[in-house]
């Protein structure tokens, strides 16, 4: 299954709860999901389904999926490596995704949405410890500095002036205007995705 190409608002009126996919858009009266709070689709208003339990790990499953616009196999993947490794699954899963480079610049604040931040890692915008990484995948790691190249720095500067209250989360640090760090590797307690990962868990392991 390859990634989504539906309205990004859609997706998130079909998870009846805003999953932040277009940025500011999210933030102002604008946003379907604050105007139409109901599921896209001819009878998406008077729809009344009762979801069975897979129904409701899927669910789950599909919107960690978009939070992090991931097509199926990647987010396999990533599943496949925290079930793998120390520690609760749930938890190492959501350490991998959020180590995710474009997560990184976005949760710093330099991208308004993961996927402005994708794009911008995809063009080479992104140094990590001095060196271009154009991989939106890369796993950053404790300690590693985030920085841009010169193209890109007018950009991310733009983007700080016009969210200057936004506070990155524990694990990551903001120095300057266009420079960043993660201090720690994320904890399950830092991590501010709304997302039941036990639920993920058991959808896999059916």
């Amino acid at each position: 299954m390859g990634r989504h190409t539906e309205a990004k608002c859609k997706l998130c009126r079909r998870e009846k709860e805003k999953l932040f996919l277009k940025g500011d858009k999210c933030f102002s009266e604008k946003c379907p999901v604050v105007r139409r709070a109901y599921p896209p689709g001819q009878h998406g208003k008077t729809q009344r389904v009762r979801i069975s339990e897979y129904g409701i790990r899927l669910r789950e499953k599909q919107k960690a999926r978009r939070i992090y616009g991931l097509t199926e196999r990647q987010f396999e993947g990533y599943f496949d490596k925290a079930s793998k490794g120390k520690g609760a699954t749930g938890d190492k899963l959501l350490e991998f995704l959020e180590r995710r480079l474009d997560n990184v610049v976005f949760r710093l604040g330099f991208a308004a949405s993961r996927q402005s931040a994708r794009q911008i890692v995809h063009h080479g915008g992104v140094l990590v410890n001095g060196r271009k990484v154009d991989v939106p995948s890369f796993q950053v790691s404790a300690d590693d500095q985030i920085k841009f190249s010169l193209k890109i720095v007018p950009l991310v500067k733009a983007m700080i002036e016009k969210s200057p209250d936004h506070t990155p989360p524990a694990w990551l640090v903001r120095s300057g205007a266009e420079e960043g760090k993660m201090a720690s590797i994320p904890k399950r307690e830092e991590i501010d995705a709304a997302l039941e990962d036990h639920l993920i868990v058991e959808y896999y392991s059916r």
